[in-house]
């Protein structure tokens, strides 16, 4: 018998036709807290992937500001749980917990980047050197190892306060942290664990567009 890697419950893997098809996923954590992975589903804004009809108001606002990615396409919704998940793996280094979305997420990307996969190069969004040093990894370049594409860490990231902490105002207003370290001039997708106001990524992706890369789009586990 497997734990759970969320709740810590044995979990029975004995493969039947009623499971064979979510078997591997199952390994990694139990059918009651695969419930709490809110998929996004149905009708979602055409840029940033909010559970909308129509692009909603923010992304009309980048757009007056002149927008500077094709789209983000999010996996799952940020809940509560996912909040403690991604707690635990961001912020007090449970790395094995990266396993609950490697299916979900990989299965996403191959269909969204379908007709593209040859032209894409990844980006994952980078970490400061001290905010590499406190985690010992950098969620964004965990994600992408697991999507079989070529990686290039081609941009850099100067100390600055954690997102997370600033006001959606703040986000806005702050400065761009971002350097690049190494020029692209093919596509790039933009990879990282959470899109909240989409500033991190937009001011990501001007820096590849100021140095040459043609188009950016970003891929997130988690819509804020």
């Amino acid at each position: 018998m497997n734990q759970c890697l969320s709740c810590g419950q044995s979990m029975d893997t004995t493969v039947s036709w009623g499971n064979w098809l979510t078997f591997k996923r199952d390994q990694v954590i139990c059918s009651n807290c695969s419930l709490y992975m809110d998929k996004i589903t149905g009708s979602r804004c055409s840029i940033c992937s909010r559970p909308s009809e129509l692009i909603c108001h923010d992304c009309t606002e980048w757009n007056q500001l002149g927008e500077v990615i094709q789209f983000n396409y999010s996996v799952f919704l940020y809940n509560e749980w996912m909040k403690n998940i991604i707690s635990l793996w961001k912020f007090r280094g449970d790395y094995v917990l990266r396993e609950i979305f490697r299916d979900e997420f990989k299965c996403a990307f191959d269909r969204v980047f379908i007709d593209q996969k040859k032209e894409l190069i990844l980006v994952p969004v980078p970490l400061s050197d001290k905010r590499m040093k406190e985690r010992g990894f950098n969620q964004a370049l965990a994600l992408a190892e697991m999507l079989d594409m070529p990686i290039q860490q081609a941009i850099g990231r100067k100390v600055s306060d954690k997102q997370s902490k600033k006001s959606r105002m703040e986000r806005l207003k702050s400065t761009n942290p971002f350097y690049s370290s190494s020029p692209i001039r093919k596509k790039v997708v933009l990879i990282d664990d959470i899109y909240t106001t989409g500033t991190t990524i937009r001011q990501a992706a001007s820096i590849l567009i100021e140095n040459g890369c043609p188009e950016v789009y970003a891929f997130t586990l988690l819509r804020g």
